[in-house]
């Protein structure tokens, strides 16, 4: 048999769900929850008495982005706690992606910034920057658990490499 008779008839491997099965998601989930409780912490302590101390444009924007903040690390926690379920053997893979439809993300600011965003404290921030981080690996795990691969722009499309920096980039390393 010829090389190129295999490469026409064989199905493709789906490695996206086994990767999302692996440890690179435990790792995930970890962070995930651990940077929930830290803002939660920081939010109720700290992050409080830091924003009585700014003035009223900063101050309205510290309610604004700590309110997104909030709200895209629930939906974050709701996606990591159903793949944990689906991990787990608790739910199927359909029953929590018809679970995982009800859960829409809300838009990540393509840019930071604009008044006052210099003046929020710089823990706020942090963990502005960190959420972002985290829901960009929670994408590319959920497209990997669908079986789709992260879109690559073409021009800069390079086999291994590309393959490389997809494995990274779900992993976060």
């Amino acid at each position: 048999m010829r090389l190129t008779d295999v490469n026409e008839t064989a199905p493709a491997i789906a490695i996206g769900p086994r990767i999302v099965a692996s440890g690179g998601f435990d790792m995930l989930y970890r962070e995930g929850m651990g940077l929930i409780e830290d803002v939660a912490s920081y939010l109720d302590g700290e992050g409080r008495n830091e924003s009585r101390l700014l003035g009223r444009e900063a101050s309205f924007l510290y309610a604004t982005e700590s309110m997104r903040l909030t709200t895209r690390l629930m939906q974050l926690a709701s996606w990591l706690l159903l793949q944990r379920a689906v991990n787990e053997g608790e739910i199927t893979r359909e029953n929590a992606r018809s679970e995982k439809e009800k859960v829409k993300f809300s838009a990540t600011p393509s840019e930071r910034g604009g008044p006052g965003y210099d003046q929020l404290p710089e823990a706020l921030r942090g963990y502005i920057d960190k959420g972002d981080r985290l829901f960009d690996r929670v994408m590319q795990f959920d497209t990997l658990e669908r079986g789709r691969m992260p879109e690559l722009d073409p021009g800069t499309a390079n086999g291994i490499a590309d393959q490389l920096a997809r494995l990274k980039a779900a992993f976060g390393r």
